[in-house]
């Protein structure tokens, strides 16, 4: 008996890096997944990867920036599988690179509404669903700068910061309701967004992590599966790292 039998969930963004592992990480302990992005093929390739190893999944495409797809993919994964008990609100961008005051507008609109306003959407209509079957487990993607600055990234920051206030106010609203509500802070983490990074580059980054190296995608998921078990009820409204120590400096 897998850990999530019976349980329908979703994973935005999980085309790639941390939200394919753990929509495999889903699909191995028994749930149904959703698997969204905005690549067809990578989404696709995921749903495949599932089905091979006897896993149910199916690929819809959506935008987390608008909030008419968001909506769409709730009511979609309701329709294939008649409920929804697990939303995990993964996609995100790095986004421009630039000091502060030298950050374009367009950059800084185009950051907020993918990484804030998407998760933003996918709780709103996430939490609306789980209301009408009992509630339910959303987990959010935060980052290690979610509670520390990133030179020359402020929209990246400012937008994790924000995932963070999400994460409470939904958590604190709903609790009542059995829907919790929390974030994970990842680290870096070796995935193929960092393989465009020359090697001094990447040895930097992993200098600030006392452990030693990069994190994996394998052990993010862990905790994303951990937060969305029935083990872990009495959580919610909390923020946990997974970054070899980063912020503990």
């Amino acid at each position: 008996m897998g850990k999530l039998n019976d349980k329908v969930a979703f994973v935005t963004g999980a085309g790639s890096g941390i939200g394919r592992a753990i929509a495999l990480l889903y699909a191995r302990e028994g749930a149904k997944v959703v698997v969204s992005d905005i690549n067809d093929d990578h989404g696709n390739t995921v749903v495949e990867e599932i089905q091979l190893t006897q896993g149910e999944a199916y690929y819809i495409k959506a935008n987390t920036a608008v909030h008419e797809e968001v909506e769409a993919l709730v009511a979609r994964t309701v329709e294939k599988y008649g409920r929804l008990d697990i939303a995990c609100n993964n996609a995100g961008i790095g986004g421009e690179a630039n000091p502060a005051a030298d950050m374009s507008i367009e950059g800084w609109k185009n950051i907020i509404d993918i990484n804030l306003n998407g998760v933003f959407y996918c709780c709103k209509y996430a939490a609306a669903q789980m209301l009408k079957n009992g509630g339910g487990a959303i987990i959010n993607m935060g980052s290690i700068h979610s509670i520390t600055a990133v030179p020359n990234s402020v929209g990246y920051a400012a937008s994790k910061h924000a995932v963070l206030g999400i994460t409470r106010n939904f958590g604190v609203e709903y609790a009542a309701q059995n829907i919790r509500v929390n974030a994970i802070g990842p680290g870096y983490i070796d995935t193929p967004l960092l393989n465009q990074l020359d090697s001094e580059h990447k040895k930097a980054l992993i200098s600030k992590h006392p452990i030693g190296r990069l994190g994996t995608a394998d052990e993010v998921a862990n905790l994303a599966l951990f937060l969305s078990l029935d083990s872990s009820t009495f959580i919610n409204g909390s923020y946990f790292n997974v970054d070899g120590g980063y912020t503990a400096i």
